[in-house]
């Protein structure tokens, strides 16, 4: 027999892929199909089934792919919704993979159309349920996507699913969801690698609202929407092409002429990137693309990356799972080969917390800029005279920055800081500087952390 949850780090993407007498069925695939052909041939498995939970918003699937290199069948949820490829999966309908069997279930909520699926043993008792984005590992998915306007009736769909559909599967039955900790779909997701219905039951703060009112309050409430959620929707629905192919390297000077007409994204370390850049370049960390790339990247431009070593796969596999296609190429040799074409490079300055804090104490008049998000700074506490404003929302509210004086960003350790650095230099703000240590260095007199 075979079962595996294949991860997608970044992301915070779970898909399975579930096999019994050379039969495999995979959930929620990822666009990088290949893994999962890997598995079953690896195991003596025939992929025959490929199932959807529901229309992902935060990363490609890869089931028409995955469907085309294998003959499988594709079953998508959200059958109101026009899709180019697959079949709708209807409310109870029922397929077999070798001795086990597995059953569809809607569980509107987190989109109208979601799905859930119960995976049976031989005696045909459930084992598994693969929950999509409607239970997670200590949360439930968010009901804001189909529109504000909506969420109320969304969170009632969602109570509905959760009280009436999955809970009576039975605790000992193991939730199997899309995402894990970190995922955007979610808001407080438990680090817990593997869960249950009965654990869920216990220690899932969403689940203590059994009264449908009372969890509607709780949950009808708007999220923070990255922009790129739109391209995942279009492409979702179409099918996504084929992984483009992996970016060549460009001389320094093919690197500098394409980089007018393209954004260029430095995904080193940012004591790296502060140390020098190229001119104009978006800081983001290659482990941190999957969590902001999609605020600060748009699809109209061609992408062309600085790497920490000579291999761009990694950044540019992340960027494709985001439908970022026009990956077109990455500095060979890196910076030391861009310094030794002669060619003009620009940097951040960074100060340790401490000297930060010694300004501070000491009466200058300089700009404190906070840029963690706001259940961080709530469960972290704040900068007394700071101004927060959070990383995914500094664009649209640069203007709220005084620029008269110095500006010193700080977030928890340095990371997110770098990247807000690099978008403030784009908009011609340079009197920046990258608080290194952030928050858990911090020890000013005049400036304290305040909790509660």
């Amino acid at each position: 027999m075979l079962f595996e949850r294949v991860e997608s780090p970044g992301l915070s993407h779970f898909s399975y892929i579930v096999g019994d007498r050379r039969e495999a069925l995979v959930v929620d695939p990822r666009r990088d199909f290949w893994v999962y052909v890997d598995l079953a041939a690896r195991t003596g498995h025939r992929i025959t089934l490929v199932l959807e939970t529901h229309r992902q918003e935060d990363f490609v699937l890869g089931s028409s792919e995955l469907a085309h290199a294998t003959g499988a069948a594709v079953w998508h949820a959200d059958a109101e919704l026009p899709y180019g490829y697959g079949e709708s999966a209807a409310d109870g309908r029922s397929w077999k993979v070798g001795k086990l069997s597995v059953t569809a279930i809607a569980t509107p909520g987190h989109t109208p159309g979601s799905m859930s699926y119960v995976l049976r043993d031989p005696s045909g008792d459930p084992w598994v349920v693969f929950s999509g984005d409607t239970l997670f590992a200590g949360d439930v998915g968010r009901v804001d996507l189909p529109g504000i306007p909506r969420v109320r009736e969304m969170a009632s769909l969602l109570h509905e699913s959760l009280f009436k559909r999955i809970l009576p599967l039975g605790d000992g039955v193991i939730v199997c969801p899309t995402h894990g900790a970190g995922s955007v779909c979610g808001t407080a997701i438990a680090d817990r690698a593997w869960t249950s219905i009965g654990l869920e039951k216990r220690l899932n703060p969403a689940l203590r609202h059994r009264e449908r009112a009372a969890f509607v309050d709780a949950m009808a409430r708007a999220h923070e929407r990255p922009p790129y959620f739109a391209k995942m929707e279009e492409l979702n629905l179409a099918g996504a092409p084929p992984l483009p192919r992996t970016p060549p390297p460009l001389a320094p000077k093919e690197f500098e002429e394409r980089s007018r007409e393209s954004v260029v994204v430095d995904t080193r370390s940012e004591l790296a990137f502060s140390s020098a850049h190229v001119p104009g370049s978006l800081s983001i960390r290659s482990a941190s693309l999957s969590s902001y790339a999609g605020w600060f990247v748009g699809y109209d431009r061609p992408v062309l990356l600085v790497t920490e070593g000579d291999d761009p796969r990694e950044s540019a596999l992340a960027l494709a799972r985001m439908g970022y296609d026009r990956v077109d190429g990455y500095l060979g040799g890196g910076m030391l080969a861009w310094h030794t074409a002669g060619l003009p490079s620009e940097s951040v300055r960074t100060e340790p917390v401490s000297a930060i804090c010694r300004l501070l104490d000491e009466g200058a008049e300089v700009t404190l800029l906070d840029v963690r998000g706001l259940d961080e700074a709530e469960s972290d506490g704040r900068v007394d005279r700071a101004m927060q404003i959070p990383l995914t929302q500094l664009l649209e509210r640069v203007g709220e920055v005084p620029l008269e004086r110095p500006i010193h960003v700080f977030c928890g350790s340095g990371v997110r800081s770098t990247t807000a650095a690099s978008l403030l230099a784009r908009r011609g703000v340079r009197n920046v500087s990258v608080v290194l240590g952030g928050l858990a260095g911090w020890k000013s007199a005049t400036c304290p952390v305040s909790r509660g």
